[in-house]
């Protein structure tokens, strides 16, 4: 049976806004050229003045072009934070799940103790102690995002492993990992999918206050949580410079989490 289910005015707007933020990350050097051109005798304008249409920063940097350019280095790590999160999550909450035990002891004990610690601020410490840097960053944050994915991969292959259809391909002999890979995975990807996208829109915030802090991109660069810092200098001269880039992350980590509802809702009247 599968029921339609029309697309609400929300999801449509979010896909727009994405869509629009992909090709920003796809080709900044071809919408927004002159990025990163500094005119410090220009210095800060404010938003609607003569060319600019949200004004410049303390560089006299155009503020629209490095919010187009941004997109790229803000996105780009949230979407790799969450697929190595996911990839470490299916990988050690399968081995969890299924064979239990001592492997099980290990692995949730692990998550347990990771869950446990403020993300945030172990990435600040870990990435101050490494040395920052944009994708040492990306690389802690997989790392501290992965035992909620493990907990969650781990409960749906145990919620699975019992089921009829699992006794059936035990008694006829299939390897684990076939069972794992084209019986069990089938039937909990769905959960895996929803959290994906929210781990997209939880990885953009946390990268975010990385560059925010100081601690992602190096300082110049085209970045949303580094736009938002810079701005805070010029914030009576031209307010926009830093609140465009948060309503930016605002609005991309809303439009993310509104597809990903959708999609999963449309998926579950599917069967």
């Amino acid at each position: 049976m599968r029921l339609q289910t029309s697309m609400p005015v929300s999801v449509r707007i979010s896909i727009v806004f994405l869509i629009v933020v992909v090709a920003c990350m796809a080709f900044p050097g071809l919408i927004a050229p002159g990025a990163l051109d500094q005119n410090i005798a220009l210095g800060a304008v404010p938003a609607l003045s003569p060319g600019h249409f949200l004004g410049t920063d303390k560089l006299g940097r155009d503020v629209l072009q490095l919010l187009v350019a941004g997109a790229r280095s803000a996105m780009i790590g949230p979407v790799v934070i969450a697929s190595g999160s996911i990839v470490i999550g299916i990988l050690l909450g399968s081995l969890a799940g299924w064979y239990g035990g001592i492997c099980d002891w290990i692995i949730s004990r692990y998550a347990d103790i990771m869950l446990s610690m403020p993300t945030l601020l172990l990435a600040i410490v870990a990435a101050g102690i490494i040395g920052g840097g944009y994708w040492v960053s990306v690389l802690v944050m997989v790392i501290l995002y992965s035992p909620f994915d493990v907990r969650i991969v781990r409960a749906a292959v145990i919620s699975q492993k019992n089921k009829p259809y699992i006794e059936s391909a035990l008694l006829l002999r299939l390897k684990t990992l076939r069972i794992l890979a084209k019986h069990i995975f089938p039937n909990i990807a769905l959960i895996i999918f929803v959290n994906f996208f929210l781990n997209i829109a939880y990885g953009l915030v946390s990268m975010s206050s990385l560059s925010y802090l100081g601690l992602g991109v190096a300082p110049g660069a085209a970045d949303w949580g580094r736009q938002l810092s810079d701005g805070r200098q010029v914030l009576f001269d031209n307010a926009a410079s830093a609140l465009s880039a948060g309503i930016a992350i605002v609005l991309t980590a809303i439009a993310v989490n509104l597809v990903g509802n959708w999609l999963t809702e449309r998926n579950t009247l599917e069967w």
